[in-house]
């Protein structure tokens, strides 16, 4: 049997969070990365304040957090999670955010979603997940739809980037479309 958190050029790991910090410090100095995740104006965080955000995501059992590890080199590149599941109607959002500029549009965060929405539908019996993104991030748009996610709605002028206003897309997948999404897949590697 296959290791579920284990893809084609990551897997998905557990760190301490102390590590993680000091990644996370140092990726929210790239202020492109931070527009990239976040809502608020790019921002620098200190090594004490992610150790902190980090410990409080591992804590809360609504949320399953992992970090990105390359198969080829063993570094970590970047963060994935499951977040505010709500186990009645067994859904939740999803987050990620690759903090190594080098492994940016080479398919990494694709395959990082890929085995989390495996280990989302397979492991925790999920029936959907969702997430947004910023319309001027089309790199993970069409990464987000490699894995299978569906456009479902847009928050029209919502974020305010350089004097501009952009939309949030909002994007989901259903378990019965991932299985799908999942075989078509696999026959494209055949």
């Amino acid at each position: 049997m296959k290791d579920i958190l284990h893809g084609e050029l990551v897997r998905l790991t557990a760190e301490e969070p102390e590590m993680l910090a000091r990644l996370e410090s140092q990726w929210s100095a790239d202020s492109e990365y931070s527009r990239l995740l976040d809502w608020d104006p790019a921002r620098r965080f200190s090594v004490k304040s992610s150790q902190k955000w980090i410990e409080k995501q591992y804590e809360n059992e609504a949320n399953y957090a992992f970090s990105i590890r390359t198969l080829d080199g063993d570094q970590v590149i970047g963060m994935i999670g499951l977040g505010d599941i709500r186990w009645t109607h067994r859904d939740c959002f999803v987050g990620i955010g690759l903090g190594e500029r080098q492994f940016w549009g080479k398919g990494y965060g694709t395959d990082a979603m890929r085995i989390i929405l495996r280990y989302a539908f397979t492991e925790l019996n999920l029936q959907r997940v969702s997430l947004d993104v910023f319309e001027y991030n089309q790199r993970g748009v069409r990464s987000y739809e490699k894995a299978g996610f569906v456009l479902e709605g847009r928050k029209r002028s919502f974020i305010l980037r350089e004097g501009r206003r952009w939309d949030v897309l909002y994007m989901g997948i259903l378990r019965e479309d991932w299985l799908k999404h999942e075989q078509d897949y696999k026959k494209e590697d055949l």
